[in-house]
């Protein structure tokens, strides 16, 4: 199934692009949503001359949407703590990805709230965990602020200043390359990861 990005953003407005970064910032179904490409194509269609979008409105909805999104993540992890663990897989949850986010967390300690607001998966089950290790709420915001500061502001006007630097009438010729790189670039992370697993295993 091709997810068109371009035609789902001009379809949904802000509110299904906020929805979508709420989601994949704290849900457990959200893990696969395409929130790296999501804002950057918003950002570079808000580029374009007479579009729907107001980039500074997209950006702040977006934080927004991003902080609150890893509040309930938190309170989820807070709440519900150790079942997680023990909770069975299913399509819309697989305790792989929980395992490994708590790996990436003793790595890089409070540092993954920043972190892993690049890094697609993580980035869901980031707040999960700090609520699971009961880190201190007030330490929790404060990286959840810079972090969501971070993605959502840095991606977001990284597309809208590619797309004003490019001409209108090509525009529609590049998106599409430059969504697929921002994909590849994003999933980069995770697919090394995954190799380096296998090489360790095969030793």
């Amino acid at each position: 199934m091709h997810l068109d990005l371009p035609q789902l953003i001009k379809s949904l407005g802000y509110f299904g692009v906020w929805a979508i970064v709420f989601a994949e910032s704290g849900l457990l179904i959200g893990f696969f949503l395409p929130g790296d490409s999501l804002l950057f194509t918003a950002g570079f269609l808000a580029s374009v001359p007479n579009s729907q979008l107001n980039i500074w409105v997209l950006i702040f909805g977006a934080f927004v949407c991003a902080v609150l999104g890893d509040n309930v993540g938190y309170a989820t992890g807070y709440r519900f703590g150790r079942r997680l663990f023990q909770k069975e897989d299913s399509w819309l949850f697989h305790k792989k990805h929980l395992v490994k986010t708590q790996n990436f967390y003793e790595k890089h300690g409070k540092k993954t709230l920043v972190l892993a607001r690049f890094t697609p998966i993580i980035r869901t089950f980031a707040p999960i965990v700090a609520g699971i290790g009961a880190m201190h709420y007030r330490t929790f915001m404060s990286y959840n602020l810079i972090g969501g500061f971070l993605w959502t502001f840095g991606i977001t006007i990284l597309g809208f200043f590619l797309g004003k630097s490019l001409p209108p009438e090509q525009v529609d010729k590049y998106l599409l390359p430059i969504i697929g790189l921002i994909i590849v670039i994003s999933l980069g992370p995770s697919i090394i990861h995954i190799i380096q697993e296998n090489r360790a295993k095969k030793e």
